[in-house]
């Protein structure tokens, strides 16, 4: 979800394997560097695959260029990486979300194919994407302040795992401004 000058990257903290739970503090949401960073809702070992091969990728970017990647030229790189494996693909939805230049917020998602879904406003993926579409239209709010982006991104996670049994145990929000970094955990329903 974007804000001002700041975008907010959440998602739940429920591993599983159908309706079993297997692990309760699964991360989801990947740093690329300070401004840019991945979420991977779908397969977990296909995730961390998937983000090993950009680390790998994108550190080649940084010794060739000597900068780093911006968000548009990331979101490209992972739309070809999943297309090369079109026939047998990554079971993963990514959401990237980056600042790019004047520190203007970028955000995209994308199917496991590659497919990009570039948008203004906020892009969901997952088991619950359904209620999460609903919730986020019915909260986002233009231009919100970091701190009415969190608490907005976090009610909105918080609506939509309610309504999903294959999502929970909480969840997890990034919050990004051009200074500074929050991680923070939100609790939530543990059942």
């Amino acid at each position: 979800m974007v804000g001002k000058n700041c975008f907010a990257i959440a998602s739940d903290r429920r591993l599983g394997v159908q309706l079993q739970t297997v692990a309760t503090d699964f991360q989801r949401v990947f740093k690329i560097h300070d401004k840019l960073y991945i979420g991977l809702s779908g397969l977990a070992t296909d995730a961390q695959t998937l983000y090993q091969r950009l680390v790998f990728r994108h550190k080649l970017y940084q010794l060739r260029e000597e900068r780093d990647m911006k968000p548009q030229a990331f979101a490209s790189l992972v739309s070809a990486l999943l297309y090369e494996k079109r026939f047998g693909p990554y079971f993963c939805q990514p959401v990237i979300a980056g600042l790019g230049d004047n520190d203007e917020p970028f955000i995209c998602t994308m199917d496991c194919i590659g497919a990009k879904e570039l948008a203004k406003d906020f892009v969901v993926s997952g088991t619950a994407s359904e209620s999460l579409y609903g919730a986020c239209e019915s909260m986002y709010k233009p231009s919100m302040e970091p701190e009415e982006l969190f608490e907005t991104i976090s009610q909105a996670l918080q609506a939509s795992v309610d309504r999903d049994c294959l999502s929970g145990w909480g969840g997890y929000v990034l919050l990004v401004t051009p200074t500074e970094v929050q991680e923070r955990v939100i609790k939530g329903r543990m059942d």
